[in-house]
């Protein structure tokens, strides 16, 4: 999301505002909003109906749906192939941030690659933006599991060979295969969902904290991308254009200019893409380029990528204050819990600025700008 705010008007709120989007954003294991129950028949209605589901409910506005990937809904969503269990864990997670590197973080424009690209999108130095990474929660995670097993046994029905067992699949024209899909569309549904009231409530938390009105905080969502999914797209393959299921699993969509599945205002300049890097260095929003669909399937990286495993992180964190390390770099963070923390240091993650120079010199992504943590919120 952007903003109307620059630094120096928020940096002595910083504590006040990362305090109050903790209480009113529900992070960590286990989060729950109280005052949202959603009950068997509204769930289905947002597995089908996505982000619009929150519009409709007061979450947001309409226009932000012209801002996310396929307007927050993908068709053919079907909430009879999510189990119980699946939809039991989804229920009370709505609207809340989760756990592991998941997050909320208020941060600023630190440097323009490209000021006329970064005009068209509504950014500019200096300028307050806020990014939010978190999906399906609960829910996505039950339905992996559920379908594992029937890939698994699908895959020796199908006579499929896997070079690894997590490789397990199923023909997407099996019965098996479409289930999948219909299922994971539910996930990906309840994701934009989540992503939506959380925006929402952002702006709600701004409003509190810094008594402006809507129209002069001016919190717009820049863009909302999907990234561990996977989309019936058309593709040139060979000389010949072909409609092929394209599997983003630690990858996001990087489509280029014209293309006809970005929003008509990014249609010069090309489908923004978000790649956070941790809560110690930066961020960046970078564009989809021609070449991505020439080489990578309109496909760049999707984040900075973990060195240490979470366990490996705790350990490098012992015995350091690690918000207090934060604070004096200048960055509030707060977290659902102090092992959360530590499972996300700066040190755990490559550096970012390494991945995204490696996508932009390949040509599959541009850099556009750089995002500077100021405060953040971890789950």
């Amino acid at each position: 999301m952007r903003s109307g705010l620059s630094r120096k008007e928020i940096e002595g709120k910083m504590k006040e505002l990362v305090a109050a989007l903790f209480v009113n954003i529900p992070s960590g294991v286990g989060s729950h909003r109280k005052d949202l129950k959603l009950g068997e028949k509204e769930q289905k209605q947002v597995f089908k109906k996505g982000a619009k589901w929150a519009v409709e409910k007061g979450y947001g506005a309409d226009e932000d749906l012209d801002h996310i990937e396929e307007q927050g809904c993908i068709e053919g969503a079907d909430p009879d192939q999510v189990s119980e269990k699946a939809m039991e864990r989804g229920r009370a997670q709505l609207g809340t941030v989760g756990s592991g590197n998941h997050f909320v973080e208020v941060g600023y424009v630190a440097e323009v690659f490209d000021e006329v690209i970064a005009r068209a999108l509504g950014l500019w130095k200096d300028q307050i933006t806020i990014l939010v990474h978190t999906g399906s929660r609960g829910l996505g995670h039950q339905v992996c599991d559920d379908y594992i097993r029937v890939m698994m046994d699908s895959a020796r029905k199908y006579q499929i060979e896997l070079p690894d067992p997590q490789l397990c699949c199923a023909p997407i024209s099996s019965p098996e295969g479409e289930r999948y899909l219909q299922a994971m569309a539910c996930a990906a549904n309840y994701a934009f969902t989540n992503r939506q009231m959380i925006s929402h409530w952002v702006r709600e938390t701004f409003e509190q904290v810094f008594k402006r009105s809507p129209s002069d905080l001016r919190l717009q969502v820049v863009y909302d991308v999907c990234h561990n999914i996977a989309k019936i797209e058309t593709h040139t393959i060979d000389g010949e254009k072909k409609r092929v299921c394209v599997h983003r699993k630690g990858a996001t969509r990087a489509f280029p200019p014209g293309h006809k599945d970005i929003p008509k205002d990014y249609q010069d300049v090309g489908q923004p893409v978000l790649i956070p890097g941790d809560m110690g260095r930066c961020s960046y929003v970078l564009i989809g380029t021609e070449q991505a669909m020439k080489e990578t399937f309109g496909s760049t990286c999707h984040g900075a990528g973990r060195v240490m495993s979470r366990h490996q992180a705790i350990k490098a964190a012992k015995g350091r204050a690690i918000v207090r390390e934060m604070e004096d770099k200048g960055i509030i963070v707060k977290g659902a819990s102090r092992g959360t923390i530590e499972e996300e240091i700066p040190d755990a993650y490559k550096d970012v600025n390494d991945v995204v120079n490696v996508v932009h010199h390949a040509g599959i992504s541009l850099k556009v700008v750089k995002l500077v943590p100021m405060g953040v919120v971890k789950g």
